[in-house]
């Protein structure tokens, strides 16, 4: 009884180790989800990368699939994709979240303007979570947004799924 209960135990704690939502440098994750935004909607895709204990890099494309046309005119590939490359500072361990769960803001420079993001990622099994991020420009590119520009330039929602890659 005694070897069961020790393997019960470790077998457990190597379950709850498997499921962090965060690991550190090493670290690495793919995101595939939803994007929510004032005149369209359409699909994210991101990275992260671990490079410190609670520092990480990464990458975000989105497209937008269902935009609504400005005066008649649709808008083209460039209006409706943008790319960009992000810095996130992973707190969950800092703030002593469960593992599990990891709450990161960040810094992104894309295509479109310079701006900042918030994100909360929950893992339920070792490869698999889900994520929300919160994205807002900094600084645009561009003053003065007009017709597609503001696409791109905006407070955008995100939520999808997480794998461990």
């Amino acid at each position: 009884m005694k070897k069961i209960i020790t393997v019960l135990f470790l077998f457990t704690i190597g379950l709850t180790n498997a499921q962090q939502a965060f690991k550190g440098k090493g670290d690495a994750k793919f995101n595939v989800g939803a994007n929510f935004q004032d005149g369209g909607t359409g699909i994210q895709v991101s990275s992260d990368f671990g490079i410190g204990e609670n520092l990480s890099y990464g990458f975000v494309a989105s497209y937008l699939l269902g935009v609504n046309e400005i005066a008649g005119v649709s808008p083209e590939f460039h209006d409706r994709f943008d790319a960009k490359f992000r810095v996130n500072a992973n707190l969950g361990s800092v703030i002593n979240l469960d593992p599990k769960l990891d709450i990161y803001p960040g810094l992104n420079l894309g295509l479109k303007n310079f701006g900042g993001h918030v994100g909360l990622r929950y893992m339920f099994t070792e490869g698999f979570g889900l994520f929300s991020e919160a994205g807002f420009p900094i600084a645009k590119y561009e003053q003065n947004t007009t017709g597609f520009d503001h696409l791109n330039n905006q407070f955008t929602f995100n939520i999808g799924a997480t794998f461990n890659m």
